[in-house]
C-alpha cells in the first residue's frame, strides 16, 4: 500500500515551538484493517510495521524525541499460537532489516518490558539493535514489547522494598521521583501526548503511572491507515490543548 501523498495544502498547521517531546502510541487495529479487505491479520501486522517506519521518519522530522510504541503486551501471549508465532518472527525479520537503517539515522533503539517469556531468537535481535544504537543520539524508539504497567509498578515496588530492606534508603524518603526511578522508563520523561488508533477508548495496561498527566487523542482510523497526515492532526490537536497540570489556568 502505497502512503497517501501529503500535499502543503493538506497538511494540519503546527506550531514549531509546541512540540511534544514524547509520543506513546497505542497501535490498534491491524486486525480489523485485513478483515475489512478479506486479507490476513498477518498481512495486517506487516501494514502496520509500515507506518512504524513511515512516522518514525516523521517524528524525526519534527524533532520529537521519544517515541514509545505499544507493540506486544504481556496479554497479548493469550492469542492463538499461530498468530503469535507469526508476530515474533516478523518481529525477528523487521529488526533484521532495519538495524543498519536506524543506525544510519542516528534512532536509538530501546526496549521496556520483561524478557522473560520472550523467544530467544527475538531477544538477541532486539538486544543487537540496542546495543548498535546505544550512542546514537537522536530520536528514541522505545518499544514496549512483553510490556504491562501493572507488572512494572509491582516490579518498581519490589525493587523500593529490597532498597529498604537493604538499608540504602528509608521508608518516609520514598517520593514520586522515587517511583518514577524505579520503572522501565526511568531514564526517560513522561508521555506529553497518548495517541490510539482504531477506535478504542482504553489505556490497556499501558504506562499507567507515566500518563498521569498526558493529553489523550482517540481515533477512529486503524493503525495500517494512520500515515503522516493522521499523525499530523494529532500532533495539531495536542497543540490546541490548555496544559494545566492540574492547576487552576483560563478556561479556552
Amino acid at each position: 500500500m502505497i502512503p497517501h501523498f501529503i500535499s502543503p495544502f493538506n497538511m494540519p498547521e503546527l506550531i514549531n515551538k509546541n512540540i511534544p517531546r514524547h509520543i506513546a502510541i497505542i497501535m490498534d487495529g491491524n486486525g480489523r484493517w485485513a478483515k475489512n479487505r478479506k486479507l490476513t491479520r498477518t498481512q495486517g501486522h506487516w501494514e502496520g510495521a509500515k507506518r512504524v517506519e513511515e512516522l518514525v521518519a516523521v517524528a524525526q522530522a519534527m524533532d520529537i524525541k521519544v517515541l514509545t510504541l505499544y507493540t506486544f503486551s504481556t496479554e497479548n501471549w493469550r492469542r492463538p499460537k499461530a498468530e503469535v508465532s507469526v508476530l515474533m518472527k516478523m518481529f525477528a525479520n523487521v529488526l533484521d532489516k532495519k538495524i543498519k537503517k536506524l543506525k544510519a539515522n542516528n534512532v536509538r533503539f530501546r526496549m521496556i518490558g520483561r524478557k522473560e517469556s520472550i523467544p530467544d531468537f527475538v531477544f538477541r535481535r532486539l538486544k543487537a539493535v540496542m546495543d548498535e544504537t546505544k550512542d546514537n543520539t537522536g530520536l528514541i524508539m522505545n518499544l514496549a514489547f512483553n510490556y504491562g504497567s501493572r507488572q512494572e509498578i509491582v516490579d518498581a515496588v519490589q525493587s523500593i522494598a529490597r532498597a529498604v530492606r537493604d538499608g540504602q534508603i528509608g521508608l518516609d524518603a520514598i517520593t514520586e521521583a522515587t517511583v518514577s526511578q524505579a520503572l522501565y522508563t526511568r531514564d526517560l520523561p513522561d508521555p506529553d501526548l497518548l495517541i490510539r488508533t482504531s477506535g478504542e477508548k482504553r489505556i490497556s495496561n499501558f504506562l499507567l503511572w507515566q500518563l498521569s498527566y498526558a493529553e489523550l487523542y482517540f481515533t477512529e482510523v486503524l493503525w495500517p491507515d494512520f500515515g503522516e497526515d493522521e499523525f499530523r492532526k494529532a500532533v495539531a490537536d495536542y497543540q490546541q490543548r490548555d496544559r494545566r497540570f492540574g492547576k487552576v489556568g483560563n478556561a479556552r
